[in-house]
């Protein structure tokens, strides 16, 4: 029996997609070979990897002047790759401070030049999203942003016109909702959450931030974007099962109507787990509502081991994955893309049962 996984990432897969692998698992379009056994080099794995970059500029509306990358490392990776391909020129950048994650990159890109942090709601534990449009240092090489926090639960519902180019982490919301691509010079992604699985991270860039040769001298060969573009992503052997996996999950995205019609069912998975939430005396969320995440939903209840015992009975119930970060505790629901309505509505059904269950012995729920 599947349980019903709300994890973080790596995250659950839409059930055609594995049923679809589990079919071809031996041989993969009459290649007679999985993709784990390919050649990257050869053409079986040739097509898959083009069609793959094809599926993806089609599905994001991705300019021609932009390169689509598949690399390696995760995003993580990429907190370091991007001041090292960019601040060789001009080492200024600024960062926003959204949540964990936006923190983490920021430390990263802070060793490589005059990297600066000019908007912040951590003292506020990153329950709403930083205004910082009009915080941009105007000789800044690039502003950069995480739209949406796996960990704070929170999500730049609109982007503000800046004037600096804007780098983005969209790790926890990449194909979720549609986005104009060009509004960015680059966007970022490690693709365990709702692309594939763990192994890949998708860069998409400007092409001109990779040939006119931004980079700083230290930069790594390995770490260079361009290394990576003039060989078509193929400079070493790249995670050719996960390309493949993301691949089929292109393919399924594009069946379901695309990223607008995913767009409409990942809101109403969000509106009917946040109205639940907010109508209930047990649970509750502090983020804005205008900035509340449509991937990451993170409650608690009005004790911790209320929150722990909710974890537990959850595991009962075939619901895995809910304890919320160890940074933050609580309790987290990621209802990406393959996570369907009936889940979430599986989910809200428990927490019901939980709190009408445990809500008469608390005195909060109470009052």
């Amino acid at each position: 029996m599947r349980v019903f996984n709300f994890s973080a990432g790596p995250s659950t897969l839409p059930l055609e997609v594995l049923k679809r692998i589990q079919a071809e698992f031996l041989d993969v379009d009459g290649s007679g070979m999985n993709p784990l056994e390919m050649s990257h080099r050869g053409k079986p794995y040739e097509k898959i990897h083009s069609q793959a970059q094809a599926l993806l500029r089609e599905l994001m509306g991705i300019p021609d002047d932009y390169y689509v990358l598949f690399l390696q490392g995760g995003a993580t990776l990429q907190f370091e790759a991007i001041p090292l391909n960019l601040l060789g020129v001009n080492n200024k950048a600024d960062y926003v401070n959204s949540g964990h994650w936006a923190k983490r990159s920021y430390d990263e890109a802070k060793k490589y030049g005059d990297v600066v942090e000019i908007a912040s709601t951590e003292a506020d534990k990153w329950t709403s999203i930083p205004d910082f449009a009009d915080k941009i240092r105007p000789d800044a090489k690039y502003v950069h942003i995480t739209t949406n926090g796996t960990i704070a639960g929170n999500c730049y519902n609109t982007f503000p016109e800046c004037r600096v180019p804007i780098v983005a982490d969209m790790s926890s919301e990449i194909l979720s909702r549609k986005v104009d691509v060009s509004k960015f010079a680059l966007i970022y992604a490690g693709a365990q959450k709702n692309m594939s699985g763990a192994g890949l991270t998708v860069v998409i860039v400007k092409k001109e931030w990779v040939d006119n040769n931004y980079v700083l001298p230290i930069c790594p060969t390995i770490m260079k974007w361009k290394t990576h573009a003039d060989k078509d992503s193929l400079f070493n052997t790249p995670p050719t099962f996960t390309i493949y996996v993301l691949l089929r999950v292109l393919e399924w995205i594009k069946e379901q109507g695309g990223i607008e019609a995913i767009e409409k069912i990942n809101r109403e998975k969000a509106r009917r787990l946040y109205d639940y939430i907010d109508s209930s005396k047990m649970y509750r969320n502090n983020v804005k509502k205008q900035d509340r995440s449509i991937m990451n939903v993170i409650f608690r209840t009005c004790h911790e081991e209320l929150d722990a015992e909710f974890v537990k009975e959850a595991s009962a119930a075939n619901i895995i994955a809910v304890k919320g970060h160890k940074s933050v505790g609580g309790l987290r629901a990621s209802i990406y893309n393959a996570m369907t309505l009936e889940s979430v509505d599986y989910l809200i059904e428990f927490m019901k049962k939980f709190e009408q269950e445990h809500g008469s012995k608390c005195a909060c729920c109470n009052k």
